[in-house]
């Protein structure tokens, strides 16, 4: 199972996010790091664990209040040897080509920013499906986007994100019923688990179940997630 570490870029710094109230994100204060700015908590995760991934929320462009690209343009050429996954709430199919054209890392396709299905047919229909993962996003037991991208396993690409937002920064644990349903929906698709993750045990139930990977924030930032628990689930 891979464990990728998350940072949230609102304002140019990272912030701490809390069961998806974004107008209450505050800057991150972590052990891990000095201060907020993305290298440094990017360092301080890799102080823990040479992750070869990190999710990166473009909160500013997400919610239509500016753009980070610079800032992953500039942990790109930092961390070389990373790979990023972005979700930066791209909803156009040129700005999806512009985006990827960057080659900045991979596009998470949220489903709360989708108004259809056309975007993310189109990019699972191209020549850069495989840079591309869905985001699955749940509140509070509703899910954010259009019906048919929840109901149609078809129209996925081969990586999915279930993201409960709800969950996220809240130590509630993870939503084991919605990914046993995802699941059962689309078996052969790589499965990754966002929002609740407490520590070791959770991760090791995770991977007993067959979850391909797992986002983690807040519990890498209190130890309650080290080299340890990373250990117990990653070869």
């Amino acid at each position: 199972m891979e464990i990728i570490p998350v940072i949230d870029l609102m304002g140019g710094i990272v912030v701490h996010a809390r069961r998806g109230e974004r107008h209450n994100y505050q800057p991150l204060s972590s052990p891990l790091c000095n201060g907020c700015q993305p290298v440094d908590v990017v360092a301080g995760y890799l102080a823990v664990h040479p992750f070869s991934t990190v999710y990166v929320a473009d909160l500013d462009a997400i919610t239509g209040k500016g753009d980070s690209g610079s800032i992953v343009a500039q942990l790109r050429q930092r961390f070389t040897e990373m790979n990023f996954w972005v979700d930066n709430g791209l909803a156009d199919g040129s700005a999806l080509r512009k985006w990827l054209q960057q080659g900045l890392g991979d596009l998470v396709i949220g489903s709360e920013a989708q108004g259809d299905t056309s975007l993310i047919a189109e990019a699972t229909s191209s020549g850069s499906a495989d840079r591309v993962l869905l985001s699955l996003d749940f509140k509070d037991g509703t899910f954010l986007g259009p019906a048919p991208l929840r109901e149609q396993p078809s129209l996925w690409p081969e990586r999915i994100i279930a993201m409960t937002l709800s969950r996220v920064g809240s130590d509630a644990g993870p939503d084991f019923g919605l990914l046993e349903q995802l699941r059962l929906q689309a078996p052969a698709k790589k499965l990754f688990a966002a929002g609740g993750v407490r520590g070791g045990e959770d991760l090791v139930e995770l991977n007993r179940r067959g979850i391909s990977g797992v986002l983690v924030a807040s519990a890498l930032h209190s130890g309650r997630i080290g080299k340890r628990e990373i250990a117990a689930v990653c070869a």
